[in-house]
Formats: structure tokens, C-alpha cells, sequence
């Protein structure tokens, strides 16, 4: 539901972050967020948490998040110099990194001790104050005066912005896939290979534990990583998604596959930082929220098919052949791309404002 609903808001949300102010949109979503969480706290702390009030909840968060994503690109250039911005995304998906992994050890422990409800409440309320926090930056990304534009004519000009790079549109168009694969593979068919060849969720987990360090090993590398072409580089390390796959459909080894999720864990997280780098050198300043709105909503826009056909699949041919299938499928949108010059030869000393 939740990324139903961002797909839904994505492209609407660079066009309010690009036309109200980034900052002041990322403070008032995340404060928006917080309250919605506080909605199913009220629920939880009855013990009675009807399915409807999850949905629109989450629902409800998508939505939020549609105008977040793109409005927190665009902030960053907007507190970082231009020379900084790699560093400074970088810097930021390590503290996100480290954050989701102490959040989720942390969660555990408090759910153990004070329950769900309490728990919950944190998380809402850190919500809320880190969106006041943002609120209170407004001033470094004002909201344009005086437009006479409409939202659809604001839309239809991110949308030209965003196809007039056709290394962005090639490569948005090639993760669509990738990210459909390892949705179907991660989320749905990685769990069932553990508990039929492993110990179940707990070795899942450790998979899953695994990714997440090399989220942080990769935050990591990228604060250093200077390749000289930048896109050519990205696209090669995202064959640790083929591997990883790979590993899980013969199945090898419990600490293989692990090791297959450490590798895209660190490719990620070096997607993260190079690509938002980037964007943020390459797009003109007052359309950046709207390309990457765009990038956002074509990146996953096959996530929710990958979730869908990965059981009836997996039922019709197997889950071993299904899973070399998405392998497969991953290699060609690695490789096609890697076929254009404005992919292969992209440089940021290429990179000039429009």
C-alpha cells in the first residue's frame, strides 16, 4: 500500500517540493508522518487495530513520502557546496544507515519491555521533531513567488527536463527492472528459501543483517570513491544483485548468500550517494524536486509487479528456475545500458548547469 501510494504521489511531490520549498515540504511531511503514527499508537495502545486503520495509515504515509523523497534531494545541495555534495550524501546515508540499524535493535528491546504501543510512539514522535527541525531551515529553500504556472504545467515541464537526459531516462528505465528482480527475490522468495534449506526467519534475518552492514561499509567507501565515470562504474557493481540472486536459487551456503547481500548492500548504498551526486550537478536547481520525482517513480514503479508474480511464478516454474530467471533478467538490464556512450563515458567533469 505504502509504495502504491508514493508511486501515485511521486510526481506530484517534486512539483509542490520545486514550487513551495523543499525544506518547509520535508519538515511539514515528516511532522504529517509523525501525527499519522500517532493515529495507529491510539489504536495499539487499545489492543484493537483494525485492518482499514493500517491501510490509510500507511496509506497515508505513502503519500508522504511521494513528496518527501524528491524534496529531500533537493535540499541537500542547498546546505552542502557543489564541491562537498558527494561527501555530504554520503555522509547522510551513513547516519540514515546507522540510525534504521540502531532503530531496529533498538525496537526489540523496547517492545520487549514497555510494548508495542510505546514503541511506536518513539518512532512517531521522532518523526515529528526531526520535521520541525527541517521546518526550521525553510528560509535556504523559498518557495517561488508570484508563479502563474499550474501544477500540470509545473509536471509537464519536469517531465521535459527529466527525458531531455537520456543517460537519467536509460538508467531509470534499466533499475526498474533491477529493483523489480530483487523485490521479487528479497522479499518474497528469500524468506521461503530459508525456511525450507535454513533455520527460517533467523537465518533470513542474518541475510537481512548482512545487507545492512554493507549499507554501511558502502556509505563508507562512497565519502572516498572518485571513479573517473561515474555511471559506468555504478552499473558494474550492480552485477552483486545477479550474484546475489544467484546464490539464492541454487541455494549455496547460508553465509554465500549473506555474502551476496553484504555485496548489493554496498552497491546500494554507492548507488545512493554517486547518483543523487549526480542529479544534483547535472539537473538545473529549480527542477531538480521534479527529475527526482521522476527518477523515484520510474525506479520502482515495477517493485509492487516484482511482489505480485513472484508466488504464481515461483508455483508455475519452480522457485529455482523463477530465481535464475531474475538473475537473468538483472544481467541484461546491466548490460543494455552499458551500450550508450551517455551511460558508458558519463563524467562529472561533463557536468555543467543547463
Amino acid at each position: 500500500v505504502t509504495t502504491i501510494f508514493f508511486l501515485i504521489m511521486a510526481p506530484f511531490g517534486g512539483v509542490v517540493a520545486d514550487k513551495y520549498g523543499r525544506a518547509r515540504m520535508v519538515g511539514i511531511t515528516d511532522m504529517a508522518a509523525g501525527l499519522a503514527l500517532f493515529v495507529q499508537v491510539a489504536y495499539f495502545a487499545t489492543g484493537d487495530v483494525p485492518l482499514w486503520v493500517l491501510l490509510v495509515t500507511n496509506g497515508f504515509f505513502g503519500l508522504m513520502w511521494g513528496i518527501f523523497w524528491p524534496a529531500f534531494t533537493g535540499v541537500i545541495p542547498a546546505v552542502v557546496p557543489e564541491a562537498g555534495l558527494q561527501k555530504g550524501n554520503a555522509l547522510n546515508s551513513f547516519v540514515a544507515n546507522l540510525g534504521i540499524i540502531l532503530g531496529a535493535a533498538a525496537a526489540g528491546i523496547l517492545i520487549d519491555i514497555f510494548g508495542v504501543a510505546f514503541t511506536l510512539a518513539i518512532d512517531a514522535a521522532s518523526f515529528f521533531i526531526a520535521g520541525v527541525l527541517v521546518f526550521s531551515f525553510r528560509h535556504l529553500t523559498p518557495r517561488i513567488e508570484h508563479s502563474e504556472n499550474t501544477v500540470l504545467d509545473d509536471l509537464r515541464h519536469g517531465w521535459k527536463v527529466f527525458i531531455s537526459f537520456r543517460w537519467i531516462v536509460i538508467i531509470v528505465g534499466a533499475f526498474s527492472f533491477i529493483i523489480m528482480c530483487w523485490a521479487a527475490a528479497e522479499n518474497v522468495l528469500g524468506p521461503l528459501i530459508a525456511l525450507e534449506h535454513f533455520n527460517g526467519p533467523k537465518s533470513w534475518s542474518f541475510v537481512i543483517s548482512a545487507e545492512s552492514a554493507g549499507l554501511i561499509v558502502g556509505s563508507l567507501i562512497a565519502i572516498k570513491v572518485k571513479p573517473k565515470f561515474p555511471m559506468r562504474f555504478l552499473m558494474l557493481s550492480s552485477f552483486t544483485i545477479t550474484f546475489y540472486i544467484w546464490s539464492l536459487a541454487k541455494p549455496q551456503s547460508l553465509l554465500m548468500i549473506a555474502f551476496g547481500a553484504f555485496l548489493f548492500g554496498i552497491t546500494l548504498d554507492l548507488w545512493g550517494t554517486l547518483w543523487y551526486t549526480a542529479l544534483q550537478r547535472k539537473v538545473p536547481r529549480e527542477s531538480l524536486s521534479r527529475v527526482a520525482s521522476f527518477d523515484a517513480m520510474g525506479s520502482m514503479m515495477f517493485k509492487p509487479i516484482g511482489l505480485a508474480i513472484a508466488a504464481p511464478m515461483s508455483a508455475l516454474v519452480g522457485i529455482e528456475n523463477f530465481l535464475q530467471i531474475l538473475a537473468a533478467v538483472t544481467v541484461v538490464a546491466i548490460v543494455l545500458p552499458l551500450l550508450d556512450p551517455q551511460v558508458r563515458n558519463m563524467s562529472y567533469e561533463d557536468f555543467t548547469k543547463k
